[in-house]
């Protein structure tokens, strides 16, 4: 099919593209061009700037996978621009959209964040970052109706992606992993090449809604040990550490964010593979010379 991926040359987005030109389909890719831009040399490229996407007024396509939808005024500028030139929509939202963090078990239909009186929408800040993304999803189900899919996702890691609390470092250079969380906290995660699957197994079965695309709920411990399990002599988790890597409270009072329900996602078709397999793969890519990239926001 063909396919338009707006971003698509870092982080997931390369995952996505990767995944996507593997699976023989036709992919454009719509970015500034200022990152990797040596990627993907046989991918059509259009760029431009998501506030001003006149690279995207001619053409159609099958599928559009949004990487790269923070702000409501892109979002929107997209969303009208491409609302009758493709067949389906799928964008790259957050587990950040429910209004709870404490609640365990929430579907994909729990309550989710209010837009604050007044906010702008073509400024971005991390207290904003939420209710952007169900602001987003909102507009995107108004423009496409049934045509659009948003994939909820939290800490995704793999090559190419940002550390997972610097532990895969800390694997590959034998030195203590670092986590100031609490040791029996709930965590959840997704490898990037199984989320980049989704997304595009959603686009192009056209399976609409929202999804939880994480993986089960770990307690830090056990995580801890399964990433440990990667090398053969593991070294030590550091609980106590100078800098805190996860920003995760204490107090319990993000720890339903980290217990959201997957089995929406499952059934859609949504493959995880077990987390010592990310963590050998993450640590064989660190020791062949690369270096995670900081995280996105």
């Amino acid at each position: 099919m063909k396919l338009l991926v707006l971003g698509g040359t870092k982080n997931l987005g390369r995952h996505v593209v990767e995944a996507a030109l593997a699976s023989g389909h036709d992919v454009t890719l719509f970015n500034r061009g200022q990152t990797n831009p040596s990627l993907f040399p046989w991918a059509r490229r259009l760029v431009g700037e998501r506030a001003a996407p006149e690279a995207l007024a001619s053409g159609e396509w099958d599928g559009v996978i949004d990487m790269s939808g923070f702000l409501v005024r892109d979002v929107s500028l997209s969303a009208s621009v491409l609302r009758d030139r493709c067949g389906f929509y799928t964008y790259m939202s957050s587990i950040a959209v429910y209004a709870s963090k404490v609640t365990p078990g929430m579907t994909e239909y729990a309550p989710l964040l209010p837009w604050p009186d007044g906010a702008p929408e073509d400024h971005f800040t991390m207290d904003l970052y939420g209710p952007s993304k169900v602001r987003n999803e909102s507009l995107l189900t108004a423009t496409f109706g049934a045509r659009t899919a948003a994939v909820r996702s939290g800490f995704v890691v793999g090559p190419h992606n940002p550390d997972f609390g610097n532990w895969g470092w800390a694997l590959a250079h034998n030195e203590p992993l670092e986590c100031a969380a609490r040791p029996d906290q709930p965590i959840q995660y997704i490898d990037a090449r199984d989320l980049a699957a989704f997304l595009l197994h959603l686009t192009v079965q056209r399976s609409p809604g929202p999804y939880n695309a994480v993986g089960p709920t770990h307690t830090m411990t056990d995580l801890a040990n399964a990433w440990r399990s990667a090398v053969p002599t593991p070294p030590p988790v550091d609980w106590h550490p100078t800098e805190d890597r996860f920003h995760l409270p204490h107090n319990g009072t993000n720890d339903g964010t980290f217990q959201l329900d997957n089995t929406r996602a499952l059934t859609a078709g949504l493959h995880l593979r077990p987390p010592e397999e990310s963590a050998r793969d993450y640590v064989t890519w660190i020791r062949k010379g690369n270096t995670p990239p900081d995280p996105p926001h």
